[in-house]
């Protein structure tokens, strides 16, 4: 038997699904990452200052304020440095996926272990000997920014 179809889909649409990595073909543009919550904050908070220079701090929007101050309370990495640094620690000799990188760097777990049950996708990706190196090079990068 065949899961229901939810409203708007048909049946030919495949179903998303984060922990088999199963993202709508929008996602998977190429060239396109998926932002680390540190990365959103200095997005938001450069739009702030623009504002705050153009004198349009009152024309923020409640929700803009608050998407600010969460992205700042959740923010692993307070500079752009240590986020390309963080970026850097990813690229090349791990075949990571995007969403891996940013909820790896988002959720910055402390063993392989605990980053297996936040992202099953990793299961299969990578020994427990090597995510544990590549945890503590992250965790280096958060402690010593």
């Amino acid at each position: 038997m065949s899961a229901p179809v939810r409203a708007g889909e048909t049946e030919a649409t495949p179903e998303e699904d984060a922990t088999e990595l199963k993202f709508p073909k929008e996602f998977e543009v190429t060239g396109c990452d998926a932002l680390m919550i540190s990365e959103v904050f200095l997005l938001l908070d450069h739009r702030r200052k623009q504002s705050e220079q153009k004198e349009e701090i009152e024309d923020m929007s409640e929700v803009f304020v608050k998407t600010l101050n969460y992205a700042r309370r959740l923010s692993k990495f307070k500079s752009r440095e240590t986020i390309r640094a963080v970026r850097g620690i990813f690229s090349g000799k791990y075949n990571l996926h995007k969403f891996e990188v940013a909820q790896l760097a988002n959720l910055c777990p402390e063993t392989a272990e605990e980053a297996k049950a936040l992202i099953p996708s990793l299961e299969n990706k990578m020994e427990d000997e090597e995510l544990d190196e590549l945890l503590k090079d992250l965790h280096a990068k958060k402690t010593f920014q």
